[in-house]
């Protein structure tokens, strides 16, 4: 079947946000009194919210709900004071997004980013491009793996899953992906290993942005 879009995750996919994030981060712990991490630790501890991310980064026994909680609120006023500092689009993905606007296709991000700073970054860096919807962590809104972002995506477009690619660079996007029966795509330029995304569902894998528009003339010949 023809594809008609492209849903992408935010960080580690068209944003390299790991410092902003991890210095934010950072900064949450010690203002509690906990231990810092080495930026390359959140590698691991990024990708299903914020909550998520404290749970895995306060020490064994810490991460009960009223603390991480507490980090999860310090978080927020350091990241909103730091957002854009380090944080940059990875090489290609410009020419990317030009390549899959000029083929005509729908663009959306799906984030687990809390949907506030999800638009921000959007507007800051990405605002030369449709993007639409942006969605990022909504209350009341099921994160993902769960398909429900995808499926509103898709239901505002009003296209099936089979007419659609996700893009992103964890087990998680992988398995979001598969859930709403939208062909995964890894990017493993990203957070994660190749590995993980091979074991988490993958359909393909490409290892620069514009390895993207190749795979979908690919796809198009084959439909």
């Amino acid at each position: 079947m023809t594809q008609r879009a492209v849903i992408f995750d935010l960080d580690g996919t068209l944003l390299d946000t790991l410092t902003d994030i991890g210095d934010a981060a950072n900064r949450a712990l010690d203002a509690l009194g906990y231990p810092q991490h080495d930026l390359d630790d959140y590698r691991q501890f990024v990708g299903s919210g914020v909550r998520v991310l404290f749970g895995r980064a306060l020490p064994e026994g810490a991460a009960d709900e009223a603390t991480v909680t507490r980090c999860a609120e310090r978080f927020q006023v350091e990241y909103a004071r730091h957002w854009n500092v380090a944080t940059r689009s990875y090489d290609g993905v410009a020419e990317m997004l030009d390549q899959v606007q000029r083929r005509g296709l729908k663009m959306a991000v799906l984030s687990n980013k809390p949907d506030g700073f999800t638009k921000r970054c959007v507007e800051y860096y990405l605002a030369a491009w449709p993007l639409d919807p942006v969605l990022g962590q909504r209350e009341g809104i099921p994160r993902k793996p769960d398909p429900a972002g995808v499926l509103e995506i898709l239901g505002h477009w009003q296209i099936s899953p089979q007419q659609c690619l996700y893009l992103g660079d964890s087990d998680i996007d992988m398995q979001t992906a598969s859930a709403a029966g939208v062909l995964p795509i890894g990017a493993t330029w990203g957070f994660r290993t190749e590995d993980e995304l091979i074991r988490s569902g993958a359909g393909h894998l490409i290892h620069q942005p514009t390895e993207l528009i190749a795979l979908l003339d690919r796809l198009t010949e084959i439909s």
